[in-house]
C-alpha cells in the first residue's frame, strides 16, 4: 500500500483520520512538514541509544514474551534514568554512564 495518491487521501478523509507525511516530489507543501526532522533526529538518537546503551541487539530473550519482557526492561530503566537525571540536574539525560558498574 502506497501512503499517497488521490485514493488514499480520499480514504484518509473518509475515516477521519489525518495523515502527516512529507510531500512528495511535484505535491505541495504539506502541513507539519515542518516537524519531521526534528522528529527523525528525536527517533535516530532515541533508537541510537537502544541499541548502544541498552545493549538492545544482545538482548538474550529465546521466545518472542522474553524479548519483550527484556525489551520493556531495558525502555523502563533508560525511562528512569531519564527521570532521575532531569530531577537531579544532569547535563546528560539521556546518559547511563553514572549507572554502569
Amino acid at each position: 500500500m502506497n501512503y499517497y495518491g488521490r485514493a488514499f487521501e480520499h480514504e484518509l478523509a473518509a475515516t477521519g483520520i489525518r495523515l502527516l507525511r512529507p510531500a512528495r516530489k511535484g505535491e505541495a507543501l504539506r502541513a507539519g512538514s515542518h516537524l519531521f526532522k526534528r522528529l527523525r533526529q528525536l527517533i535516530e538518537s532515541v533508537n541510537q541509544t537502544l541499541k548502544s546503551q541498552l545493549d538492545l541487539e544482545r538482548h538474550g530473550g529465546r521466545t518472542p514474551t522474553g524479548v519483550t519482557a527484556r525489551i520493556l526492561q531495558r525502555i523502563l530503566a533508560l525511562t528512569v534514568a531519564i527521570w532521575h537525571n532531569h530531577k537531579t540536574g544532569q547535563l546528560a539525560l539521556r546518559s547511563l554512564a553514572a549507572y554502569e558498574n
